[in-house]
């Protein structure tokens, strides 16, 4: 759930972006120095990011999609970072001259200029991540994720480790897209222990995004009566939501990326997007011919995943890796729901 430095869910048509004139020479791009051909008959993959790569767990993780897509294909890789609209739409233009098998993009942010290109570029592939144009294009395939299903075993983990028996989330805002990251919380959590009180707060306001204090402000509120583990949607403003429940000796959880280390002893676990599994599985299909189409990454797919189901969760620094006990009844319900026996209600349907 970035919004700047974190992943926000897919808003296709929240921005609305203004074409400019095509650079010859695109000082906004970087490249990681790997981009040189392997061979006549290797592909080419190019990757253009909304923001700078730096620290970026989530697009850290599209940069390794990528790259092992290359790999995969014998072929060269080139990274485009941004850091602003303007540096977006110059690294656009700069991949579509430079003419890759495929054009792989991170985010809402390039939804209209995605939707501008492909117009005018019918024989360039773009893969969109975590987003998709408003219309449908031949040559524009889109990967989105179905957050609420890891989100859900967020919440029973927070179910299994209430003592109060009350959990809460802070959400960004009170929209069906944004409920994926509060509404299967509460689910989760009365699944595994039906009595539990569940309520959300919203942080609303002029900048919803990047307002740690204002998120903080919410998750007081949830402490004042009782709530002792909360879900951290708040984009930005998830380290104001873990600094209230550090204060008070409660519980969060994070999203997209391990935001454990950010917060040890507070941070439980985290719904983790697979954006290198996005990455890699969606330049696959399009070179497989099946181009043109949005393609639904969840726990089954491996797109989804919490941070206490991966490798590596001894040193996470999660709290979870301290309770394996309840890791043993998550991964129950991770199988249920990859087995289509049991299904995570998704409040953007519909």
């Amino acid at each position: 759930m970035r919004r700047r430095h974190r992943r926000s869910l897919q808003l296709a048509a929240a921005t609305a972006l203004l074409a400019t004139a095509a650079t010859a020479c695109n000082a906004a791009a970087k490249s990681d120095g790997s981009d040189s051909a392997s061979g006549a008959s290797g592909k080419s993959f190019t990757l253009v990011t909304p923001d700078a790569v730096g620290q970026n767990e989530f697009l850290k993780l599209a940069v390794t999609g990528i790259k092992d897509a290359a790999k995969a294909h014998g072929g060269s890789q080139k990274v485009y970072e941004s850091t602003d609209t303007a540096s977006q739409q110059q690294n656009v233009q700069a991949a579509v001259a430079a003419a890759p098998d495929v054009i792989v993009l991170v985010g809402f942010e390039f939804a209209d200029l995605v939707a501008q290109q492909a117009k005018a570029h019918p024989k360039q592939q773009f893969l969109m991540i975590d987003a998709c144009t408003t219309k449908t294009f031949t040559n524009v395939s889109c990967a989105v994720f179905r957050e609420h299903e890891g989100v859900y075993l967020a919440g029973a983990e927070a179910g299994l480790l209430s003592e109060s028996g009350k959990v809460g989330a802070v959400d960004v805002l009170d929209t069906p897209q944004f409920r994926r990251y509060s509404d299967p919380f509460a689910a989760g959590a009365k699944k595994v222990a039906a009595k539990t009180q569940t309520s959300t707060r919203f942080v609303g306001g002029q900048s919803p995004f990047d307002d740690s204090a204002r998120a903080k402000e919410q998750a007081n509120s949830l402490l004042a009566k009782g709530t002792d583990q909360i879900m951290a949607a708040a984009a930005a403003g998830n380290y104001g939501v873990f600094e209230a429940a550090k204060a008070k000796g409660a519980f969060a959880y994070g999203v997209d990326v391990n935001q454990c280390p950010s917060s040890p002893g507070t941070v439980v676990d985290n719904v983790i997007k697979r954006t290198d599994v996005a990455v890699e599985k969606g330049i696959e299909a399009v070179l497989g011919g099946k181009a043109g189409t949005t393609v639904s990454y969840g726990l089954k797919e491996g797109g989804i995943s919490l941070t206490g189901l991966e490798a590596g969760v001894d040193s996470s620094k999660c709290v979870i890796a301290q309770h394996k006990d309840v890791l043993a009844k998550v991964k129950a319900l991770r199988d249920q729901i990859v087995a289509g026996k049991l299904t995570v209600d998704d409040p953007a349907a519909g």
